[in-house]
């Protein structure tokens, strides 16, 4: 499956932006899909995923409760909504899908096979 994120630019904080990534060419409806950032010199970050059905939901710690993550099948979209941005939000974010995931890699980055290629969330303070 390829995936294509966008929706990234430069806010400020305490505004919000939504960031989109448009799956084709594989079985969308029924991976875990879900979103990764990368700050400058830091390692790769869980941000939040989803289950096929949409019915489960995961956070990381930092984003939980500010950010919310949805997705379309019918659609082939995978979407996340960004509230209350702070500074320490800002990175390069990355979509990701994976079949199969189980609950204990939920968060692991080598659990998701096909990667986006990233767009970039400035947050200014």
């Amino acid at each position: 499956v390829q995936l294509q994120a966008s929706g990234g630019g430069l806010v400020q904080a305490g505004d919000s932006l939504s960031l989109s990534c448009v799956a084709s060419g594989g079985a969308f409806s029924t991976y875990t899909v879900g979103w990764f950032r990368q700050a400058p010199g830091k390692e790769r970050e869980f941000v939040a995923s989803i289950r096929r059905s949409g019915g489960y939901t995961y956070y990381g710690d930092s984003v939980k409760g500010r950010f919310t993550i949805s997705r379309d099948n019918a659609k082939n979209t995978l979407d996340l909504q960004m509230n209350s941005l702070k500074p320490e939000d800002t990175a390069v974010y990355y979509c990701a899908a994976g079949p199969g995931i189980i609950l204990s890699s939920i968060k692991a980055e080598r659990a998701y096979p096909y990667w986006g290629q990233g767009t970039l969330v400035t947050v200014s303070s």
